[in-house]
């Protein structure tokens, strides 16, 4: 039997809905082979322990533990730094993993070179600098300061910032839970979706005083796509019901349909504005003789 995805969230719903940015890319290839270059550090820690050389072992394995952190802590900024370059208007990250990955891949060089390869102190260290020098050169550092829209002040920015980091995570968990389905006909209209929503994302960006009337668009609608997405995924696994399946396209062609009308709502009424501003200055001028 057909399920119908048409709850409180959904067009049609209890909440009904009014008549009325790219997603973040990453080149992750480098990052990817830092996973694998300590692997030699753990074949020769496994060697030292069985030789009994503990302080080797120690060194080694220390070297491997800290690098790898380093390696999850790159791929993680690296991400970070993606979503904020693709925003407008964002928060720098909280934690810089950038930086913290060229100080840990330092502090894992000085530990394989003064314990296991028993290199002196100065030459360790200096090592270890010369690392997270070149690991801060090929990867840079972290965004280190807010950026929003000129002409807006800050609490605004920051209301527009959170507003689409929570909308984007929605779209992150309709990515992730539909790409179970290995179906890429349905990975790829609801990669269409987010490429529609994130429409709104950049207008508002460009305007956060558009922000309130897009609220619910970017919260509680997108919210019920993900929940539906992860309610029609689970149903879908179980019966491949091609009713379900088109339930499920017909709610996201409704709400794309309802986020397209009112993206050009929006796009209408900042128009007007600027007619409105137009008028004012010609009267303006007029009343100054200069027209």
């Amino acid at each position: 039997m057909a399920e119908k995805f048409s709850g409180t969230f959904s067009p049609g719903g209890n909440a009904s809905l009014p008549t009325s940015t790219p997603a973040p890319q990453f080149k992750s290839g480098r990052a990817k082979l830092l996973f694998f270059a300590p692997l030699p550090l753990l074949i020769t820690g496994f060697g030292a322990l069985r030789g009994g050389d503990y302080l080797d072992m120690i060194g080694y394995y220390g070297g491997f533990g800290v690098l790898i952190l380093a390696a999850w802590l790159l791929r993680d900024g690296l991400k970070a730094h993606a979503a904020f370059d693709a925003r407008k208007s964002a928060r720098r990250p909280a934690f810089p993993r950038k930086i913290f990955a060229s100080v840990l891949t330092g502090s894992g060089m000085i530990a394989v070179s003064a314990l296991a390869l028993k290199h002196s102190l100065p030459f360790s260290v200096a090592l270890g600098v010369l690392s997270a020098a070149l690991h801060s050169f090929s990867f840079g550092l972290d965004p280190l300061k807010n950026k929003g829209m000129e002409g807006f002040d800050e609490f605004a920015n920051e209301r527009v910032a959170t507003a689409i980091a929570k909308a984007e995570k929605q779209l992150d968990t309709m990515k992730s839970v539909i790409s179970r389905s290995g179906d890429r006909a349905l990975i790829a209209r609801v990669a269409h979706f987010a490429e529609t929503a994130r429409t709104m994302f950049r207008i508002v960006q460009d305007d956060p005083g558009d922000l309130g009337a897009a609220r619910k668009y970017l919260g509680v609608y997108l919210r019920g796509a993900a929940e539906a997405t992860v309610k029609f995924t689970d149903l879908y696994a179980r019966a491949a019901d091609p009713a379900i399946r088109a339930d499920y396209e017909t709610l996201l062609d409704d709400l794309e349909s309802h986020f397209t009308a009112r993206q050009a709502d929006l796009l209408l009424d900042d128009q007007s504005d600027l007619d409105v501003e137009i008028e004012v200055l010609r009267e303006r001028l007029k009343a100054d003789g200069l027209k």
